[in-house]
């Protein structure tokens, strides 16, 4: 699809002027505190990443990527995750009037939400989708996030009718309070995507302590 033929809503999604990573870092991680408020009220929780599945940082940037051709901008349609059962509608979801990122909304057990501010998944940079794990009438569309495993695909359907399929290479739970924003969204110089949802201890006061991360690099496009 030329950009001329995209329709209003997706022209609005485009964005316009994307801010500094160092900035959307901050922004994403006051943010993800709204997605971090399910019930939390499950017998066992949600699962969490196992030590074994953190990202390889001794890997260069881009090491694995470079066979794949960047893809041009285009909102994102669907995502699904094969290994944990997710195919969920993706809308786009900016920053609200605090200057928070929007989540998706709660009553909807089965969305997820792309941040507009950063690249769509495909673009060369680090795209950004999120989650709810759960809701006040039980797990939510990224509930099974923690037990994906580096080799797992993520794939997203993209309104210009390509499908970016990503590789995750790390999954981990990072505390709120200790969050590592440039590692987590900074670019790598190569197409590759975030998934995120609420992960960690869970208190009523304070909610989920933490987010869960899948981190995954582009290695196909159908």
């Amino acid at each position: 699809m030329l950009a001329s033929e995209l329709t209003e809503a997706e022209e609005e999604a485009r964005p316009k002027k994307r801010a500094p990573w160092g900035v959307i870092a901050l922004v994403l991680l006051t943010g993800l505190a709204l997605i971090r408020n399910g019930s939390g009220e499950f017998d066992v929780g949600p699962p969490q990443p196992a030590t074994a599945a953190a990202a390889d940082s001794r890997v260069p940037a881009g090491t694995f990527a470079q066979a794949v051709q960047p893809l041009p901008y285009a909102v994102p349609d669907r995502v699904r995750i094969p290994a944990i059962q997710v195919d969920a509608p993706v809308i786009p979801v900016g920053l609200d009037a605090d200057g928070w990122v929007g989540a998706p909304p709660a009553e909807d057990p089965n969305l997820a939400g792309w941040f507009t501010g950063a690249v769509s998944p495909g673009e060369k940079g680090t795209a950004v989708v999120v989650g709810h794990v759960d809701n006040q009438q039980g797990p939510a569309v990224f509930y099974g996030l923690g037990a994906l495993k580096k080799g797992n695909h993520v794939e997203v359907a993209r309104k210009d009718g390509k499908t970016a399929v990503f590789e995750i290479y790390g999954i981990e739970v990072f505390q709120k309070d200790d969050f590592p924003g440039d590692r987590v969204y900074g670019s790598k110089g190569a197409p590759e995507l975030r998934v995120i949802t609420c992960g960690g201890g869970f208190s009523e006061q304070g909610g989920y302590a933490g987010n869960v991360v899948a981190f995954a690099r582009l290695v196909e496009v159908r």
